[in-house]
């Protein structure tokens, strides 16, 4: 039996998201890594990686427009990727997170991240900008908010509003 692209689909797919993952913890680890760095240094290594960032979006947004057989799949790739060049979340795992489509973990991410605070593990403006970022992602993803969840949102609307730098292309099946 043929697999009609099927398995070259999911390969693909599979490649981007790796791609995706490994751009996004380089950034994570790059954060991480700030105070180890010269300034010029720390500059320097996040523009490369942001334009490896932008050349995967301009290679999504080829492969969208070409390949219909892969759109759904490559949309939310495109998606966290554009996320991650407007900067409109600042946490990796969640621009990994969402890239995957992973609304439950980000849930749990919502979770821990009010019992960090608790613990006071976490400062209550890290809380808030992270739980802003959780819930715009979440809203992005199509997920149901609660009244409060989005009564948070409308008071932390600086987040939502880096998405306005990001333009979502309407993907479909078809």
């Amino acid at each position: 039996m043929t697999s009609y692209g099927k398995a070259e689909t999911a390969k693909l797919q599979q490649n981007l998201e790796n791609q995706l993952d490994r751009l996004v913890e380089q950034l994570g680890d790059l954060e991480n890594c700030k105070h180890d760095l010269d300034p010029e240094e720390y500059e320097e290594t996040k523009q490369e990686t942001m334009d490896q960032l932008k050349e995967l979006n301009d290679s999504l947004s080829r492969l969208v427009k070409g390949d219909i057989s892969l759109v759904s799949a490559l949309g939310a790739v495109q998606l966290a990727t554009q996320a991650a060049i407007s900067q409109a979340f600042k946490t990796p795992e969640v621009i990994r997170l969402f890239g995957k489509r992973e609304p439950k973990q980000l849930r749990d991410r919502l979770y821990n991240i009010d019992q960090e605070c608790k613990l006071n593990k976490l400062s209550s403006d890290a809380r808030d900008r992270q739980k802003a970022e959780i819930l715009t992602a979440l809203r992005q993803l199509g997920e149901q908010l609660s009244r409060e969840e989005l009564q948070f949102l409308e008071s932390h609307n600086n987040i939502a509003n880096a998405f306005k730098n990001v333009e979502f292309e309407e993907v479909t099946d078809e």
